[in-house]
Formats: C-alpha cells, sequence, structure tokens
C-alpha cells in the first residue's frame, strides 16, 4: 500500500500512525458516525467526484495554472522556481476546493445549516459563499484578533448572508473559534453541518478535507510532467493547520524522488518563543484536544501556549495528524519563515512578478527562495500559493510602514 493509500484506508478509522482519533463527547458520535457513512458512500460513487471536479471547473476556475517565476528565478541565480496559482481559484484561497466539496455532502445528507470557524477569513468567505450558493443558513466563528486585523472578509463575509460571531475567548485566534464551533454543533447537529476548514479536528474531518484538497496536488503532478517532463525537486506549502499543504503533498507523496517541505510561522524568531513553529521550532509534543491527537503547542502540564505569527491563518496550536505522521516518518520536512521575512519576500515578489501572494503562502515562498539559492539551474522548486493577498491589506501597510496608508486611515477614523 501506498503513502496515498494509507491515508484514505479504513483499516485504522482516521489514525495516521499514531495521531488521528475522534475524541468527542458522546453527544457528537452519533453526528460524526453519519458524517462517516455519508462520506464513504459519496467517495465510492464516481459520479460524485466527477460532479465535484465539474463545480470547480465552472465555479472555481480549475484547473488553476502553473506560473512560472522567471523574473526571481533569475535574481537568486539557482533552481527555477513554480507557483502553483491556488489564488486564483474563486473567492482567492484553496479553500473554495473543500468548502464546495461539503456543500455537496451537505445536500447529501438534507441538512439547512453550516458553521464554520475562520482564521485569516479565506475559508469563512468560501463557506459563505458555498451556503449563498446552496441555499444554506451560515454561520462563521471567528476570534476577536481575527476579526480586526481580517475587516474586508468580515465585510464580504456579511455581505454574502453569513453571520459572523466575534470570539472574545482565550486568544481571540483561531484555536478559540474553533471551540465555539465544537459548542454551536453540540447544540444543533440535528439539522446543521460543521464545515471545519482544514486537515484537524477528529475522524472523518482530517480525511475529508485532504479528500477534497488532493486536487491541488493531482494537478500539480499533471501539469509539472506536461510542461517540464519531469517532477520538481522540491514542494513547498505553508502549514497552519495544514490543508493547503495536504493537498499539495498528495499529490507527490509516492514519488520518493521528491521532497516535500512544510513552512510554518518563525513569527517573531523561533528563539523568542512568538511563533507558531510546533514541528520546525521543536516545540510542539504529543497531545489531545480539539477531538484529535496530534502536535500541539503546549507546555509540559499539556496547557496550550500562546502562538504568534503575521498571518491570521498560521498561529494555530495544532497542526494535521496527517502532516504529524508524515513528519515523523520523515517523508516531509519542516521549516519556519519569520514575519520580516515573510513581509520582505512579499514585496519581492510583487515587485519582480507582480504577484500579491497571502501573508500564509508567502512563509512557502520566503522557504522556496533561500533554498533555492543552494541548488542549480537545472532543478525546481514547486511552491503552492494557497491564497491572494488583498484581504491582508491592513496587516501589510502597517508592517510596510506606509505613510499614505496612515493618513487615509486617520482619516477615515477621525470621520467616524
Amino acid at each position: 500500500m501506498g503513502l496515498v493509500d494509507s491515508i484514505f484506508s479504513h483499516e485504522r478509522q482516521g489514525y495516521y500512525g499514531e495521531y488521528g482519533g475522534a475524541f468527542i463527547p458522546e453527544i457528537l458520535r452519533t453526528t460524526l458516525d453519519e458524517l462517516i457513512v455519508v462520506f464513504d458512500s459519496a467517495r465510492r460513487d464516481p459520479a460524485f467526484w466527477d460532479e465535484f471536479l465539474q463545480v470547480m471547473r465552472t465555479y472555481s476556475c480549475r484547473p488553476t495554472p502553473i506560473t512560472h517565476l522567471e523574473n526571481l528565478s533569475n535574481e537568486v541565480g539557482g533552481a527555477q522556481i513554480y507557483l502553483k496559482r491556488e489564488d486564483l481559484n474563486h473567492t482567492g484561497a484553496h479553500k473554495a476546493n473543500n468548502v464546495m466539496g461539503q456543500g455537496l455532502l451537505v445536500r447529501r445528507m438534507g441538512k439547512k445549516r453550516v458553521i464554520a470557524e475562520t482564521g485569516a477569513g479565506q475559508h469563512g468567505v468560501a463557506t459563505a459563499t458555498m451556503a449563498a450558493r446552496l441555499g444554506l443558513q451560515c454561520t462563521i466563528y471567528m476570534g476577536a484578533v481575527d476579526v480586526e486585523r481580517q475587516r474586508p472578509n468580515v465585510f464580504w463575509m456579511e455581505q454574502l448572508g453569513a453571520e459572523v460571531v466575534s470570539v472574545t475567548d482565550g486568544s481571540a485566534t483561531l484555536k478559540d473559534a474553533i471551540n465555539e464551533s465544537l459548542r454551536d454543533w453540540a447544540h444543533s447537529m440535528a439539522h446543521t453541518h460543521y464545515v471545519l476548514g482544514t486537515a484537524c479536528g477528529p475522524h472523518p474531518f482530517p480525511q475529508i478535507v485532504a479528500y477534497f484538497q488532493r486536487v491541488i496536488g493531482e494537478e500539480s503532478r499533471e501539469q509539472m510532467l506536461s510542461a517540464l517532463g519531469c517532477l520538481p525537486d522540491k514542494v513547498f506549502a505553508c502549514v497552519g493547520g495544514g490543508s493547503n499543504a495536504t493537498g499539495m503533498f498528495l499529490g507527490f507523496l509516492d514519488d520518493p524522488e521528491v521532497e516535500l517541505v512544510g513552512v510554518e510561522a518563525g513569527g517573531l524568531g523561533l528563539a523568542t518563543g512568538e511563533h507558531a513553529a510546533r514541528l520546525a521550532g521543536k516545540v510542539g509534543s504529543s497531545g489531545v484536544a480539539q477531538g484529535y491527537k496530534t502536535y500541539f503547542f503546549q507546555d509540559p502540564e499539556g496547557q496550550m501556549q500562546h502562538t504568534h505569527s503575521v498571518s491570521a491563518g498560521l498561529d494555530y496550536i495544532g497542526v494535521s495528524p496527517i502532516l504529524a505522521h508524515l513528519f515523523d516518518i520523515g517523508r516531509v520536512r519542516m521549516e519556519s519563515a519569520t514575519d520580516k521575512e515573510v513581509i520582505d519576500g512579499l514585496k519581492r515578489m510583487m515587485r519582480a512578478e507582480g504577484i500579491i501572494g497571502a501573508l500564509e503562502s508567502t512563509h512557502a515562498v520566503v522557504a522556496a527562495l533561500r533554498e533555492a539559492t543552494t541548488m542549480s539551474a537545472d532543478e525546481t522548486v514547486l511552491v503552492n500559493l494557497s491564497g491572494r493577498g488583498d484581504k491582508d491589506i491592513f496587516t501589510i501597510a502597517d508592517a510596510l510602514e506606509d505613510e499614505n496608508w496612515k493618513r487615509f486611515l486617520k482619516d477615515k477614523v477621525g470621520k467616524l
């Protein structure tokens, strides 16, 4: 059995090595069992995958293209760098793949309401978009900190008809939004589906998200072979919860000659403790929280620690159990990029290529640029640009200390 087949195997019911499982209150057991049955039935039905691909082709611009970064490749003087353009997906990120797929599952289950958590806001916008298209009631939970730094996405979620609930508990970021979503679901599961946005949480969510996001890697593999006649030497993807990385890596998991590199949030630097590099920073430890077992950013007593990242989507305390397993067996290597490196890298890519990547995705770009310089010109690296950066305008402008932007904000705030 290959590694890809093992991810979708029925043998261990949601375990990947020692990680995964479903550590949930009994009240959710029946609902999760129902979801497992519906998902297993759907993925055994070839017509379901065909329907999914048709929706993504006609509604979300799939297949997304591969772009050769000729200018940056020449600038670094090493390997040739390519981007998988998930930023060109409808709603601006890879998140549309998962939510439209789960929307088809919701239709099979006959439920009328969806809830979701969101950090950077891209998953929230995608879920609200899906709900609008399928005529579903929608509630999005978002940490209060993220509500402020991702205000454009909050606006669009509300305009799409979703109720956005600002969560003030804990650190008021992604982990707290997940907790609040689980509380809601425990009381509304009869008519509500939780559209979990990343490859984490209790089984079958990691498997469901991986199943739909694998379209990224499968497309990428075919596109690189078609364009170059060979596979890339290295593939990079940013890692928060891990949905875009899992989706990209699945396309190359059974190709041992392709090195897979995940890039976590280095924040203010690994030595400061102000980061979210659970694996690259060697600070994560195995534990159980939010319904599953994985590496968490926790202290020796198992208390979750504060994380930090300039990007709202990478400051999660845990990581996909699938990626935790692949890291343990040495199939995926983990690196990190600091806030400063990411802002500098984003500016560099904008000026050289005219592409504005999301702050999350730019972590992967930074690591790829760093390593491309050590490679030869006949080697290639592929980076999953998982989202676009217009959602990050407030954070980026503040980090760049743009004086025109400061004057604009001061003027607007003064008139409120």
